[in-house]
C-alpha cells in the first residue's frame, strides 16, 4: 500500500491543512478551477449564440472534446504509469493553456470559424486525458492511503466553490465582453496549475524501466484489474450508463437554455453557479453521509437520486413561466451536483484505495476509457436526436436512461456495504457476503 511507504507515512503524521505539498497542489488546482469555470461558458455561447451552431454542430463539438478518451484513453494509462505523474500534469496544462489562446487570436484576426473550435476542443481534450489520468493517480503519492478520501473531498470542495462563482462571473463578463476574450481566463487557469504543480513535492518514485512490459501487455493488465474486481466493474457499468444518457442532456442543454427558453448567457451562468451550491454541500457532507448510511451504500443511493433530478430538465420546458423554468433548472443542477459529487468522491476513493500503486495510471485510464469513451458517441447521438425528435424529447430519453443505468450498483453488494474495501482483491460473492455481516456489527451509528 502507498500509505505504508516512508514518504506517505511521514505525510500521514500531519493533517492535510499543515502539509505544504498538499497545500501547494490544492492552491494551484483552486486557481485553475476558478479560471476554467469562469471561461467555461465561452465555448457554448460562442458556438450557439455567435457562430450559430446547429444541434448536429453542438454534438460534433462535444464529441471532439471527449474523443481522446475513446481513442487514446487506454494507452494513456500505460504511459502515465511509466512517467512521473506531476510532470505529465504540467505538460498537459501548458498544452491546454496554449490551445485556449488560439481562439482569441483567431477572433482578433477576423478568422475564427466553427471548425476551429472543433480542433481546439480536440487538442484540449487530448491533453485533458493525460492530465486527468495522472491527477487521479497522483493523490495517493501525495498523501497517505487513509487521507485519500479527505484529500479528494477537499479538492472537490474547492472545485465546487469555483463552480459557484466561476459561471456567474463568466456569464456577467459575457454581457460586456465577447466570448472569445473569455478563453483567456481558461488559459490563465491552466497556466496557474502548471506553475503550482512545479512547486509541489510528492513521493512518487521513478518507474523501474527493467519492469516494463510491452505496451499491449500493460494495457491488458490494467483493464483486467478493472473487469475482474467484482465491485469496481459494477461501478464502471453504472457510471458509463449514466454518462451515456446524461451527456445527451448536457450536449443539448445550451440550446435549450439559450434558444428555446431564451434565458441568455447570464441565465446559463446562474444555473451552473447557483446549482453548484449543491455540489459544494455534497462534497462537504460526504464524510458524514458515509458514516451514517455506509460508504458502499452511499454509492448506489447517490447515483439513483442524482438520476431523478435529470427529469427536471425536460419538465422545465413544459412550464409556461420563464422564471419557473429557470428555478427548475437550478434545482436540477443543485440536486444532481450534490449527489454526483457524493458518488464520485466515494467511488474514486475506493478505486485509489484498492489499486496497487504500479497499476494506478492504467486502472484509472481503463475506467475513464469506458465511462468517458461513451461521451463522444453520446454527443453525436444527441445531435442526431435533437434534429430528428427535438431537444425536449431527447431530454426525456436522457432522464429515463440515466435512471435505468443505476441498476448495476443498486442491485449489488454495494447497497449494504458499510466500509469500502482497501485491498486489490474483489473477493467472491461469499466473501463479500461475509464481509457485509462483519461490517454490519462494527458500524458506528449516528455522527
Amino acid at each position: 500500500m502507498i500509505g505504508d511507504q516512508d514518504g506517505a507515512a511521514s505525510a500521514a503524521r500531519k493533517p492535510l491543512w499543515r502539509d505544504p505539498s498538499f497545500l501547494t497542489f490544492w492552491a494551484g488546482q483552486a486557481i485553475s478551477q476558478l479560471g476554467t469555470r469562469t471561461g467555461g461558458l465561452a465555448l457554448s455561447v460562442l458556438a450557439v449564440s455567435v457562430l450559430r451552431a446547429t444541434e448536429a454542430d453542438v454534438g460534433i463539438l462535444n464529441a471532439a472534446s471527449m474523443a481522446a478518451f475513446l481513442l487514446v484513453g487506454l494507452p494513456a494509462g500505460a504511459w502515465v504509469d511509466r512517467w512521473l505523474k506531476r510532470r505529465v500534469m504540467i505538460i498537459s496544462d501548458v498544452v491546454r493553456a496554449a490551445a485556449m489562446l488560439v481562439v482569441p487570436v483567431l477572433w482578433a484576426l477576423g478568422l475564427l470559424q466553427l471548425w476551429h473550435l472543433f480542433i481546439v476542443a480536440a487538442f484540449v481534450g487530448l491533453a485533458t486525458v493525460f492530465f486527468d489520468v495522472a491527477y487521479q493517480s497522483f493523490v495517493p503519492f501525495l498523501v497517505s492511503s487513509r487521507e485519500v478520501a479527505d484529500a479528494n473531498a477537499k479538492l472537490e470542495t474547492t472545485a465546487q466553490v469555483a463552480q459557484i462563482g466561476g459561471p456567474a462571473l463568466g456569464g456577467g463578463l459575457l454581457s460586456v465582453i465577447s466570448a472569445p476574450v473569455l478563453f483567456l481566463a481558461q488559459s490563465v487557469g491552466y497556466a496557474a496549475s502548471a506553475i503550482f504543480l512545479s512547486l509541489t513535492r510528492d513521493h512518487e518514485p521513478a518507474a523501474d524501466r527493467a519492469e516494463r512490459q510491452p505496451l499491449v501487455t500493460e494495457i491488458k493488465e490494467g483493464l483486467s484489474f478493472v473487469l475482474r474486481h467484482r465491485l469496481l466493474r459494477r461501478i464502471v457499468a453504472c457510471t458509463a450508463g449514466i454518462n451515456l444518457f446524461t451527456w445527451i442532456a448536457y450536449t443539448l442543454f445550451p440550446i435549450l437554455v439559450l434558444r428555446q427558453l431564451d434565458l441568455g448567457p447570464a441565465g446559463l451562468g446562474v444555473i451552473f453557479s447557483v446549482g453548484s451550491v449543491g455540489g459544494l454541500l455534497g462534497a462537504m457532507m460526504v464524510p458524514r453521509m458515509a458514516r451514517r448510511v455506509g460508504e458502499g451504500t452511499l454509492i448506489p443511493l447517490s447515483a439513483a437520486i442524482s438520476a431523478l433530478f435529470v427529469f427536471l430538465i425536460p419538465v422545465s420546458a413544459l412550464v409556461p413561466d420563464k422564471w419557473l423554468s429557470l428555478a427548475l433548472l437550478i434545482v436540477s443542477e443543485a440536486g444532481s451536483s450534490f449527489f454526483v459529487l457524493a458518488y464520485n468522491i466515494m467511488q474514486v476513493s475506493m478505486r485509489q484505495r484498492i489499486c496497487p500503486p504500479r497499476l494506478l495510471g492504467r486502472m484509472n485510464a481503463s475506467v475513464r476509457f469506458v465511462v468517458y469513451g461513451v461521451m463522444p458517441l453520446s454527443a453525436l447521438v444527441a445531435g442526431g436526436l435533437g434534429e430528428w425528435l427535438g431537444v425536449v424529447p431527447s431530454m426525456w430519453i436522457s432522464a429515463v436512461g440515466s435512471l435505468l443505468a443505476v441498476a448495476p450498483v443498486l442491485f449489488s453488494p454495494l447497497r449494504s456495504l458499510k466500509t469500502l474495501p482497501d485491498t486489490p482483491d474483489g473477493g467472491s460473492d461469499a466473501d463479500v457476503a461475509g464481509e457485509l455481516r462483519e461490517q454490519d456489527s462494527a458500524l458506528p451509528h449516528g455522527d
